[in-house]
């Protein structure tokens, strides 16, 4: 059935213009001895009739000089027999087809030539009949003209269709590049601060294992040379971190001096936010607990990256911070009575960014419009494993 469908698909159109042609045989043979029938004998009616079928069929190999040698066919049986084409109307349906074609065709220079053979061959067909009108001169080839005028249309609406498409995948392709860009740029961001992190825990046990190590009396030589290896060990791997760190960092950034922001610096957080002009209400459920570094930073950074995408994309003119300290999980939630999720890059990006750092803990993270206005962005941190 399918191979039915793609035959008949492909195949529809010639199939069309053979029956019309067989029509106009069967005009022709049935007509003889009317008025205005051709002159000629059946003999040379019915193959010049079935020679101006070919040249449409070899459209798809010759899409211009195809349809083309239509018209100088056409116009050549003319010269010999000027009422064969006119007499036939089967034919019409045949030069308008033909003339639509040539209009269709991509190279604009190749369509023009095909004008000019249009209305050259019709203008030979009319002027060839005994008794022909002004009018008709006239008409005739206007008609012709238009269908192929009919053609240019479709051609240049299939031309802004496929452009259309065409940017469309461009930008598709580009949102994903940038998409791909801004996860490992997030991915870098949060390694950095994780290894930060371990950096100044490992800096922590290689002094506490120091302090012990000069502790210890003489007696216990072999304890301290074990302790001393362990500091050597610790000093080691801060050295390695350190350029590991270094290499991790973009041309021209300079190492961060401060510890990195946790949930501790919130409340400067919400008061810089009010002040570039988004006022800005905390609410916290439960009893806050002393979170874990990493999960520490990352509840910051979200709140963060919320509250600068209400705050530059979202026009919004209030919003609010929610956290919902549990057992299990932190909550976090970040609204706002703004136009809703913006599609510009920043926002997409900083999305990304928060996916990233909320899958980094197995958590979860939504975000919905609220009727049309406002944003809200969710995120549910787990604890279990990271709290003792």
């Amino acid at each position: 059935m399918s191979q039915a469908q793609d035959l008949a698909r492909r195949w529809w159109f010639d199939v069309l213009v053979a029956a019309l042609a067989i029509v106009a045989m069967l005009e022709v043979a049935l007509g003889r001895g009317s008025p205005g029938a051709p002159q000629t004998t059946l003999w040379f009616c019915i193959p010049a009739i079935a020679l101006l079928v070919p040249p449409i069929v070899a459209r798809r190999s010759f899409p211009f000089a195809g349809p083309a040698v239509y018209w100088l066919l056409a116009a050549g049986i003319s010269l010999i027999d000027p009422l064969l084409i006119p007499y036939t109307n089967a034919l019409f349906p045949i030069g308008m087809a033909d003339a639509f074609l040539l209009g269709n065709l991509r190279d604009v220079r190749r369509a023009v030539l095909g004008l000019a053979a249009v209305i050259g061959g019709s203008v030979i067909i009319v002027a060839s009949i005994p008794g022909h009108s002004a009018s008709q001169l006239a008409l005739v080839p206007l008609e012709f003209t238009i269908s192929w005028v009919a053609g240019v249309a479709v051609r240049e609406r299939a031309v802004q269709a496929e452009a259309a498409e065409s940017r469309a995948t461009q930008a598709e392709r580009e949102r994903d590049t940038a998409a791909r860009i801004a996860v490992a740029e997030e991915r870098t961001r949060i390694a950095r601060e994780l290894h930060d992190i371990v950096a100044h825990a490992v800096s922590v046990m290689v002094l506490q294992v120091g302090a012990v190590r000069h502790k210890l009396p003489a007696a216990l030589a072999e304890d301290r040379e074990m302790l001393q290896g362990v500091e050597q060990a610790g000093r080691g791997a801060l050295a390695e971190m350190r350029h590991l760190l270094d290499a991790m960092r973009e041309d021209g950034e300079r190492a961060e001096l401060g510890p990195q922001p946790g949930l501790d610096r919130l409340d400067a957080l919400l008061q810089d936010v009010g002040r570039a002009g988004l006022p800005v209400r905390l609410h916290v459920d439960g009893d806050p607990l002393e979170l874990p570094r990493g999960i520490d930073i990352s509840a910051y950074r979200i709140i963060q990256e919320g509250l600068t995408n209400a705050l530059k994309h979202a026009r919004a003119t209030q919003a609010e911070v929610a956290l919902d300290y549990a057992a299990d999980q932190l909550g976090i939630e970040v609204s706002d009575n703004g136009h809703g999720a913006a599609n510009s890059h920043g926002h997409g990006h900083g999305l990304i960014g928060i996916h990233e750092r909320v899958k980094l803990y197995n958590g979860e993270m939504t975000t919905t419009s609220t009727s049309g206005n406002g944003f809200v962005l969710s995120a549910r941190l787990p604890l279990n494993g990271y709290l003792s």
